[in-house]
């Protein structure tokens, strides 16, 4: 091991990059101890010693409408961090997924002589394939997530490591739900669901009415239920509480968390998840689920239109069935969405089943892969871009 000062840069745009960029810190600090770390990350990756240059809540906007009317702010912030890494010269700088934003940012710095690497395949499985051009254009080396995915640029002239999942690696296979419950002090007999409605504020504004609406409907008929509501920031969770003083029936049983979204998903029975990372989470958990999404009109549109895949829930990707129901846009309603969940709760063989398909998940992507990501990414220095 060498103690010379090497230089990371790194942005992850969201929550869910927050996690993996914090995992891959930390993997690189054990091999280099004395490196710095510079970019654009959240709490997780500030804490793991990174000096991030501007708040990452400014890139976290999802919807082809919602980005419209942030793109000034975006691309000026794009603009600096370019600016910045370049005058820094990382040895290597990772884009951690959110493509539209990274892969202009890699394409720059490799054109500047900065070996690039870009930590989770976009889904050109899914959307836009065209994409894989651009992306074999901006990077050194693309870390893939999922072991269906280096396949996708098998003729391109890249060689991606499929490196596993962080999530895998961290959430113990063996996880005993009572023994969780019992840790928490929760009721242990009561149905218990978590409702994830998104870790951005403006998921919140799509989602929070929409989960409480469901919330109460579910109460109505199974009066024990407890919803679990974790809750990324305080600003989530301002707009959550505002939303639940609106629309939330009187008897309606809701314990908020700040964080411990691992923990709330552990215990509970079932689980309302808005579709992304949080899915997969849910299923590493082996929480069963009902997935929803709803976005603007206009971006659900764009979004069908380039879609190829029939789901959208990684679990129901991963295992290339339905396994889990998923609720979008216009199905979205609170009606059907705790139809879903009684269903659920009413069938404890197909939960159990459910259950038996996210652990074939969980050995498939428990590959120790903050360790791979961080061989694959000092590979890459001194590579001439």
């Amino acid at each position: 091991m060498t103690d010379r000062r090497l230089r990371f840069g790194l942005v992850a745009g969201e929550a869910s990059g927050d996690v993996l960029g914090a995992s891959l810190i930390d993997a690189l600090k054990r091999r280099y101890p004395q490196a710095e770390f510079m970019g654009i990350g959240g709490p997780k990756m500030i804490a793991a010693g990174l000096r991030s240059e501007y708040h990452q809540e400014k890139l976290a906007v999802r919807g082809a409408a919602e980005v419209l009317s942030h793109l000034p702010e975006i691309l000026a912030i794009r603009r600096g961090i370019i600016a910045r890494l370049k005058s820094w010269r990382p040895d290597v700088f990772i884009g951690i997924d959110a493509p539209d934003f990274n892969l202009t940012v890699e394409r720059k710095l490799k054109a500047a002589g900065i070996p690039t690497v870009h930590y989770v395949s976009p889904t050109v499985w899914a959307w836009r394939r065209g994409r894989t051009k651009k992306i074999v254009a901006a990077v050194n080396q693309l870390l893939c997530l999922f072991p269906f995915e280096p396949a996708c640029y098998a003729d391109k002239g890249l060689h991606p490591v499929f490196v596993g999942h962080p999530l895998a690696d961290e959430i113990d296979p063996e996880l005993n739900r009572g023994e969780v419950r019992r840790s928490l002090m929760l009721p242990e007999a009561s149905p218990l669901i978590t409702l994830m409605p998104g870790s951005r504020q403006s998921e919140l504004a799509y989602h929070a009415e929409l989960f409480i609406e469901t919330a109460n409907r579910v109460a109505a008929e199974l009066p024990d239920v407890l919803f679990l509501v974790p809750l990324a920031t305080q600003e989530t969770r301002q707009l959550f509480e505002a939303a639940l003083k609106r629309h939330a029936v009187q008897s309606l049983r809701v314990k908020i968390l700040y964080g411990h979204a691992r923990e709330s998903l552990a215990a509970s029975d079932l689980a309302l998840v808005c579709s992304g990372t949080a899915t997969l989470e849910a299923a590493l958990l082996r929480c069963p689920m009902v997935i929803t999404y709803r976005l603007s009109a206009f971006s659900a549109w764009v979004y069908k239109k380039l879609r190829y895949l029939t789901w959208v829930g990684l679990p129901n990707i991963l295992l290339g069935r339905l396994v889990v129901p998923e609720l979008l846009q216009d199905d979205a309603t609170p009606e059907k969405l705790s139809t879903a969940l009684i269903d659920l709760w009413r069938q404890p063989n197909r939960r159990r089943e459910i259950e038996e398909s996210f652990a074939a998940i969980h050995q498939k992507l428990r590959q120790n892969s903050a360790e791979r990501a961080a061989d694959a990414v000092v590979a890459c220095i001194g590579q001439q871009p």
